[in-house]
């Protein structure tokens, strides 16, 4: 179906006007950002009483702040950042909402060509980092984010203490291929497209996808504060299905390959088109070894979209596990994360728009082999304490 086809069939009319009609949203230069470039570009926020204005960030601190002192009414976001505000984690605490998650799976761990050849060569993380001769350094986008907590996850599957034994750095996503070529720098974990735009430029090699380390993991959502919502429940409610819309858009047939094009102009990623694409559409090279190659996820049905308390609840565990909060955190997050993800606000949403309401969280294990599901979410500290490498 042509997008003007589309366009036309989709059209409904609003429920009620919004209370806020001009909203600012932010977002970070990446490939999952698509769902709010989509929403502009065919300004599906119209059918709803919402004009859009998008705000390129040039960091997710950048977003934070602003969410903060609501100069963004709301974001493309980090889940991991959320929950990081939210518990007041090295900054302002304040009350945060998940309205609904952008996309799943989609971010990756890229190492320099050397030490790509080194765990091809050895088959073990550890003897090729050893192999360097000194503490590695990777780099991650947020202390709370997602890349964060998945590089954790992936050295210490390994038997490699990611606190003791690796040095960190924080670095905007669009500029750590920058950072990969001034040397200095082993690896990094963020978002497309600048996995692929290191590996074009022979400075990096993709050697794990995030869907390796948790499959179908939870990745960017739309993000606001809370008080947003109390203010603007219906214009909250309209947002929802706006980018509802969008993100049902990019499931179509070569509709990806129509958001590519987009995101490669300057104003949103500025990346070369077929990078974009090739990822978007799932396209990650020969990666060696065994990989859950799964893309970048949308809408699925409407099954990316609810935002499940568990999947923050998740976070939660992984900021304990590492040593950011305190136990009271583990005792409390199943209280938080209900009054952060706004599950009722999203459900009347859902069927506005004529979208399924997947509402029960998935089982999956994760690479180390341990599974994360139900009953882990219902005894978080039992949780933490399973895992061998941990803060202590």
């Amino acid at each position: 179906m042509s997008t003007s086809s589309w366009l036309a069939s989709a059209a409904q009319a609003p429920d009620g006007v919004p209370e806020k009609r001009h909203l600012r949203v932010g977002f970070v230069a990446l490939s999952d950002a698509a769902p709010l470039v989509v929403a502009k570009r065919l300004e599906l926020g119209h059918e709803h009483g919402l004009t859009l204005e998008l705000s390129r960030e040039s960091s997710w601190a950048a977003v934070r702040d602003k969410l903060i002192t609501g100069e963004l009414d709301a974001a493309h976001s980090l889940y991991g950042l959320v929950y990081g505000v939210q518990l007041g984690i090295g900054g302002l605490r304040e009350d945060m909402a998940v309205l609904m998650v952008l996309n799943r799976n989609g971010q990756a761990v890229t190492v320099t060509p050397p030490l790509a050849e080194a765990m091809a060569d050895t088959g073990d993380l550890r003897a090729a980092l050893a192999s360097l001769g000194r503490k590695p350094v990777f780099a991650q986008t947020f202390p709370t984010g997602t890349h964060a907590m998945f590089l954790n996850y992936w050295f210490a599957a390994q038997g490699i203490d990611p606190l003791a034994e690796v040095s960190r750095l924080v670095i905007p996503p669009a500029h750590m291929v920058a950072a990969m070529e001034e040397g200095g720098l082993d690896g990094f974990c963020c978002g497309e497209p600048w996995h692929a735009v290191a590996q074009a430029r022979g400075l990096g090699r993709t050697v794990a996808v995030s869907s390796d380390i948790w499959p179908n993991h939870p990745e960017k959502v739309l993000a606001c504060r809370r008080d947003f919502v109390t203010r603007y429940p219906g214009t909250a409610r309209a947002l929802v299905r706006t980018l509802l819309s969008a993100c049902r858009w990019l499931d179509m047939p070569g509709h990806r390959a129509e958001a590519a094009g987009w995101l490669a102009e300057p104003v949103w990623v500025g990346a070369p088109r077929d990078l974009i694409a090739a990822r978007l559409l799932g396209d990650f090279g020969r990666l060696p070894g065994r990989h859950a190659l799964l893309p970048v996820s949308f809408f699925d049905e409407g099954a990316v979209n609810y935002p499940h308390p568990s999947d923050g609840m998740w976070f939660v565990a992984q900021y304990r596990r590492w040593g950011m909060v305190g136990d009271e955190a583990l005792t409390h997050a199943a209280q938080t994360a209900s009054a952060v993800s706004q599950t009722a606000l999203y459900e009347a949403a859902a069927l506005a728009e004529g979208v399924p309401v997947v509402s029960m969280p998935s089982s999956e294990r994760l690479c180390d082999g341990r599974l994360w599901d139900a009953a882990a979410a219902s005894d978080l500290r039992a949780y933490v304490e399973g895992f061998a490498i941990r803060a202590r």
